[in-house]
């Protein structure tokens, strides 16, 4: 997994010493209550760090909702440092990963990022780098895609599960990478029910791959696809190109090469 230059704000504060919890967003439609992932994880940290408080955090969104870019997820993450940071707890990375780990899979990822081996449910994380820098034209259509039926979609229609490829066992014996490794290891299971369900998807990839992505995908469950291109211009001129279609939302963006960042 690997973060891209597509990012959510939050800003934190303390407000007083009553337990009391606030959560703002610009994005209409976000759930704004204790189901929200960033409630969660700020109730989680103040559970675990036995402390009580009153904390308000506002969230401007940029990440898409539904888009299987893993917004939800990464705000958890960011609030978990960002408490962690404010009220000088001193947790390691482990120790967030592990209140992490509690709230969905891919919360831990984001406390070891930019880019690691996940393995597991979400709770195996390794950090790994990934030599240079690439562009990812991301393309997220209007509707978006439950996880929740892309996992039964997946497990109703999946025969078996294949043993890992070498190339695949070779990743984790090494601590860096190289874009044309991640390039021939990269594919998605979610890809076959998703595609059959959303066919436009499946030819937003081709138009990808035609425009001179190294490798086009689905993001996790969807509905985003990403192309990656190792030029700027050739990434922005696909992502030009598809940004003519009105009901299509694009994003070109570089890979990061740093963490999430607190101040």
């Amino acid at each position: 997994m690997h973060t891209v230059a597509l990012e959510d704000e939050l800003t934190i504060r303390v407000t007083s010493s009553q337990p009391e919890l606030s959560l703002t967003c610009d994005m209409p439609g976000l759930s704004l209550d204790h189901t929200n992932l960033v409630s969660k994880a700020a109730s989680a940290v103040l559970d675990h760090a036995k402390v009580s408080l009153g904390i308000a955090v506002n969230l401007c969104k940029r990440i898409p909702m539904g888009a299987g870019l893993g917004g939800g997820s990464s705000d958890a993450a960011a609030t978990i440092l960002g408490l962690n940071y404010l009220l000088k707890l001193g947790w390691s990375a482990a120790k967030m990963a592990e209140i992490g780990q509690s709230l969905g899979s891919d919360v831990a990822f984001f406390l070891f990022a930019p880019s690691a081996i996940v393995s597991g449910r979400g709770e195996t994380v390794r950090p790994i780098m990934i030599e240079g820098r690439r562009w990812i034209v991301l393309v997220k259509p209007a509707f978006g895609i439950e996880t929740k039926w892309a996992y039964q979609e997946l497990a109703a229609t999946r025969t078996g599960v294949h043993s890992l490829s070498a190339d695949h066992v070779q990743l984790d014996r090494h601590d860096k990478m190289t874009w044309s490794q991640v390039v021939a290891t990269a594919e998605n299971d979610f890809e076959i029910p998703v595609f059959i369900r959303h066919p436009v998807l499946l030819g937003i990839k081709r138009i990808l791959l035609d425009l001179g992505a190294q490798c086009a995908l689905l993001s996790g469950s969807g509905a985003t696809v990403f192309g990656l291109f190792g030029d700027e211009s050739l990434a922005r001129r696909a992502g030009a190109h598809l940004a003519d279609e009105r009901e299509l939302k694009v994003f070109v963006v570089p890979t990061c090469s740093e963490p999430i960042r607190t101040s």
